[in-house]
């Protein structure tokens, strides 16, 4: 791996955390939000990632990089909760609640900003490495 292509892999995983982290906030933004039926309900949503190979010498190949490769909806069941005045409220008095769990959420938050971070950790770390090489040869 070429010092140069450390800032191509770095910058995947930044834009990876990125596509993660407004994610989270569209799934904090509806953790409040009720529905007529389970169906209509906010599901939660979770950024999948895959890596991304490249042939390197020899024919073995090697991570260089990752991508997001789709947004999957949570499974988890929408509570129903009972308030019958509600203008959203079934038949029987019930509206469904969103099935977002905001301390997932937030613990999912401070991961994913403590991965961007690194990120660009290593991102300047290559800089200052780069300019040093370059001071050598003067």
């Amino acid at each position: 791996m070429s010092l140069f292509s450390i800032f191509n892999t770095t910058s995947s995983a930044m834009n990876a955390q990125t596509v993660r982290l407004n994610t989270i906030a569209s799934n904090l933004a509806n953790a409040d939000v009720v529905a007529n039926t389970p169906e209509e309900a906010y599901k939660s949503k979770q950024v999948v990632f895959s890596e991304v190979l490249n042939e390197q010498h020899f024919g073995q190949t090697a991570a260089s990089g990752v991508r997001v490769s789709g947004i999957g909806v949570s499974h988890r069941e929408n509570s129903a909760v009972y308030q019958p005045g509600h203008p959203l409220a079934n038949d029987k008095g019930y509206v469904f609640q969103s099935n977002v769990d905001t301390i997932e959420e937030m613990a999912n938050m401070l991961s994913a900003s403590r991965s961007y971070q690194s990120s660009v950790d290593v991102l300047n770390t290559s800089k200052k490495l780069m300019q040093q090489t370059i001071r050598l040869g003067q």
